[in-house]
């Protein structure tokens, strides 16, 4: 196994919290991107998109993530860094890249606050168009996906280490 873990995928599929359960269980650091752009930036990610816009806050989610350096670490990801070459790049160098994945019907009922969450979303998109513009990507970077669809926390923790055993 590759030393460290990037999980990607949509906001709302667990990333961040299947992140910290993996990390306890491998005995691995945990790294949330979304909070060490807010903590470089001094703003919050909603506060950020405000004001660099959807393009500005891009730039400063791939430089970021292109400079993270880790060892035995489980990294989530924020959902829109698949927009960004250069990070994914670095993060198929580092690690082994692992996409959680949900239907949109379950995705839909998880997110109610869409913009409060910090996501990137262009003028005029919906939920759905996101969805369906960024599964081709999050589908390119894997080298693992999980199908979630109807697992709690704990099984799919469980399904992941099992597919990284293989």
């Amino acid at each position: 196994m590759k030393e460290n873990i990037i999980l990607i995928g949509m906001p709302g599929v667990g990333k961040s919290t299947i992140g910290v359960v993996l990390a306890k269980v491998l005995g691995y650091q945990f790294i949330d991107t979304d909070l060490v752009i807010q903590e470089k930036e001094g703003k919050l990610l909603h506060e950020i998109i405000a004001e660099a816009g959807t393009d500005g806050f891009l730039e400063i989610e791939g430089r970021i993530n292109s400079q993270i350096t880790a060892t035995h670490a489980i990294i989530a990801t924020g959902g829109s860094v698949v927009y960004e070459q250069n990070a994914m790049e670095h993060f198929k160098e580092i690690g082994k890249i692992v996409y959680l994945h949900v239907s949109y019907p379950i995705l839909e009922q998880r997110l109610s606050d869409i913009k409060g969450r910090g996501v990137v979303l262009k003028d005029g998109q919906d939920l759905k168009a996101l969805y369906e513009e960024r599964t081709p990507l999050y589908e390119k970077y894997a080298d693992i996906i999980v199908e979630e669809e109807h697992m709690g926390v704990e099984d799919t923790v469980e399904a992941l280490i099992e597919q990284l055993k293989d």
